[in-house]
């Protein structure tokens, strides 16, 4: 496997994906702005979509992967029982889960919005959206089993493409949004659910190649299946702990008018980032992780930790620190539009601001995690997880009143870098893991190619200040020149002091 290619090729879709989320939260802020129907939209999209994240974005992958990759080594019957008997279990536990929800889905709403029920008419829109959103649970969580398989094949690029299915429905329903008026939030609900359907069968297609889907009621819960579930939840938890996080936050940011719609909106911008410092890092290492595990093939797996690291920070350090620098300027151009005022730029940008501080240390975790994952250890990091879910509450519950909804962000990012650090903690603890020389010398040169980079953008947003104004008409085109300047300056810096090297693209892991 080449790591940086494989990562490559997964985040040119993941990119994709997120150019085309872009469009649609434009379109969304235009027609939605951040007011209460943005709120009750936002609340049940929010609700499936972290259940998206939770399964399709590597957390699944955590449990799954390394056990198929057991069965694979055992010959093709054995992985085709095993991969049947785990289709034929999710498919009946979904369905059942599903069907509780919806019933009653009043209480469950309550549960994920409680600061909706002042506003009768609030809430009973949101539990409405949310039970017509809710059966995209069902399709994208078979969807990820099916992009699982994938991965295990070190076939990326189809799974990685599959999100993009959803923005273009929900674009789709959007170019109409200016005839459709206030009903245009039930349009979206429902192409939700389609697009969790479409994406179904797209994988459905692919992966039959690898493996014919059948659903069976004759299934054998044997130790395999057992074990494979017994890590299943703990996966989902520990590697899916920055979006649990904000699912938290927006049970809390409920109780502040705008305040959901605010979180909303930052958290498309640092996601981005996210989807390919860590997360595709963390999906693209994994299967061939396992494998050396497996293998016991102790200097390829130092190797490939020692690179994905190197990879993860070289990546998210200038983005945090352009998204620091830049924040407002960001949340203007992409969604300062229509009903999306000054004060919601403000607002959110506050919030980006804060994640921004957070990034490096949410694409560590999906990295740390997976060297865990790929030793069948999902206990540990699930338990730091719930130890950062629940500082990330303590925080925010405590502070929420004194500071308002910026204390979200605030506490995410308190919390991801105490998981992140007790994850380090424990991987060296555990001998899992130790730097090596390369690593040292070049952690130093991105430190510094960063902070070349960042008096640039510095420089850039303060001379350009006037263009990128809320109420100028091309700050977009400025802030995409900054980007690109910075981006530049940054890869020619660490080409010449080689924090990264040509070489290293065609290297095999």
């Amino acid at each position: 496997m080449n790591l940086i290619k494989s990562t490559g090729t997964f985040s040119f879709f993941t990119i994709i994906s997120r150019i085309l989320g872009y469009i649609r939260d434009i379109l969304i802020a235009i027609f939605l702005g951040a007011g209460p129907l943005a709120d009750a939209f936002f609340v049940a999209f929010r609700i499936p979509n972290t259940f998206r994240r939770l399964f399709s974005e590597g957390t699944f992958n955590a449990a799954f992967v390394p056990s198929y990759a057991s069965e694979l080594s055992n010959g093709k019957e054995q992985s085709e029982k095993f991969a049947t008997n785990v289709f034929s279990l999710l498919v009946l536990i979904l369905f059942f889960l599903v069907l509780i929800i919806e019933i009653f889905m009043p209480y469950f709403v309550f549960l994920i919005a409680p600061g909706f029920s002042g506003s009768e008419e609030k809430m009973s829109m949101a539990i409405n959206l949310t039970r017509i959103t809710f059966p995209f649970l069902f399709f994208i969580s078979l969807s990820s089993f099916f992009s699982a398989i994938l991965n295990s094949h070190n076939r990326f690029a189809v799974a990685a493409a599959a999100p993009i299915l959803l923005n273009f429905f929900l674009i789709s329903v959007l170019f109409y949004g200016s005839l459709l008026g206030d009903k245009l939030v039930y349009y979206l609900s429902y192409a939700v659910t389609i697009a969790g359907i479409a994406q179904f069968i797209y994988l459905f297609f692919y992966v039959k190649k690898f493996y014919s889907p059948k659903l069976t009621f004759n299934f054998s819960i044997d130790d395999k299946i057992k074990s494979f579930f017994s890590k299943l939840l703990p996966s989902i938890f520990s590697s899916g702990v920055t979006q649990i996080n904000i699912l938290v936050g927006t049970i809390i940011a409920s109780f502040q008018a705008s305040a959901v719609s605010y979180l909303y909106y930052a958290d498309r911008v640092y996601q981005i980032n996210l989807a390919i410092a860590g997360i595709a890092i963390g999906t693209v290492i994994l299967p061939q992780l396992s494998k050396y595990v497996n293998e016991n093939e102790t200097e390829k797996i130092s190797l490939i930790q020692n690179k994905a690291l190197e990879l993860s920070l070289f990546l998210s350090i200038p983005a945090a620190i352009a998204l620091l620098l830049a924040s407002k300027q960001i949340i203007s151009a992409l969604f300062g539009y229509g009903s999306f005022d000054e004060m919601s730029v403000e607002n959110s940008s506050k919030a980006l601001f804060y994640f921004a501080l957070g990034l490096p240390a949410f694409s560590l975790i999906k990295v740390f995690s997976s060297f865990y994952f790929a030793r069948h250890n999902t206990k540990l990091p699930f338990y730091i997880s719930l130890g950062s879910v629940l500082l990330n509450i303590l925080i925010s519950i405590i502070f929420f009143k004194k500071v308002g909804f910026v204390i979200i962000p605030i506490a995410t990012t308190i919390s991801s870098w105490f998981n992140s650090i007790l994850l380090f903690i424990f991987l060296r603890k555990d001998n899992f893991f130790s730097f090596n020389l390369i690593f040292v010398s070049r952690f130093f040169k991105i430190l510094f190619s960063s902070v070349i980079m960042a008096i640039l953008i510095y420089y850039l947003v303060t001379f350009f200040k006037t263009n990128l104004a809320y109420d100028q008409s091309f700050k977009s085109v400025f802030l995409i020149g900054i980007v690109i300047v910075g981006l530049i300056s940054y890869l020619l810096i660490a080409f010449l002091i080689k924090a990264f090297k040509i070489s290293d693209i065609n290297l095999k892991y």
